[in-house]
């Protein structure tokens, strides 16, 4: 497990519901709030924007109006801590799937240009409702496959920064699928930490020097974690700046690990 996991609270918290998070959009926090109280709905509030509610509470009966607020787990939330995007940056989320980290870097700074991509065009198609509820107009969108070589399609790019959101375990989720739990095979990690090395020695090229990767997993293990931070600064012109695991179990969350990596000049 990653540093700092403490193992038998996090195999206590597959027996805890997780909470269902939500993240008020703009200046709608207040209202939120008001709307919840009168509803009789318990809930706990974290930093200025989320709250946490019951899992099974009914979103759509509650906060019809779905434009104030939008559903991410908390620690997804606290992954945009490590983004710090600058006025009319161009920055690249590049395993984007619905868009919820494009959506925390919008949040932060609305006049950066978005390239989103993802593998998957079925899951770009959610990202374009998502994006429209954010109130994000900006972005360019591409299907793209990480592990080929992109020159041809990205050879006149050069970001200020890149998200990567890589494909995982998931083990950080567990909370929410326990099921997860028995049919795990271990020699997946193996597979997730070459796939993720893989996607990150491919996609670097495109990072303006001096400027971050944020590399981001819902593991909890140190292999698709600590030790692939370790074999990305290793091997390619990457420089570790800082890094956090984001222990969920704590919080009825989900646990994630964020790095905020810099190109070397």
């Amino acid at each position: 497990l990653s540093s700092g996991i403490d193992a038998e609270a996090f195999q206590c918290a597959h027996l805890v519901q997780p909470d269902l998070f939500i993240r008020a959009q703009g200046e709608n926090i207040q209202d939120i709030a008001d709307s919840l109280t009168e509803a009789g709905l318990e809930y706990v509030k974290f930093e200025e924007r989320t709250f946490a509610l019951p899992n099974a509470t009914k979103l759509d009966v509650l906060l019809p109006d779905s434009l104030n607020y939008r559903v991410q787990d908390l620690s997804s939330q606290r992954t945009g801590h490590f983004m710090e995007p600058a006025k009319y940056e161009y920055w690249w989320d590049c395993c984007a799937a619905s868009g919820g980290k494009s959506i925390l870097l919008a949040e932060k700074e609305k006049t950066i240009q978005l390239l989103v991509s993802d593998v998957r065009e079925s899951i770009l198609q959610n990202l374009d409702e998502r994006f429209r509820k954010a109130g994000i107009q900006k972005y360019q969108k591409k299907i793209i496959d990480l592990l080929q070589n992109n020159d041809q399609i990205l050879h006149h790019y050069e970001f200020d920064g890149i998200v990567l959101d890589a494909p995982c375990t998931g083990s950080g989720t567990w909370g929410r699928t326990p099921e997860m739990l028995s049919y795990f095979d271990e020699h997946r990690i193996g597979f997730f930490s070459k796939l993720q090395f893989s996607i990150a020695e491919n996609i670097v090229k495109y990072l303006k020097p001096g400027k971050p990767l944020i590399y981001i997993t819902c593991s909890v293990f140190k292999e698709e974690n600590e030790e692939l931070v370790a074999k990305l600064t290793d091997t390619l012109p990457l420089k570790l700046d800082k890094m956090e695991v984001i222990k969920g179990y704590d919080d009825k969350a989900d646990t994630m690990f964020v790095a905020r990596l810099i190109k070397e000049l």
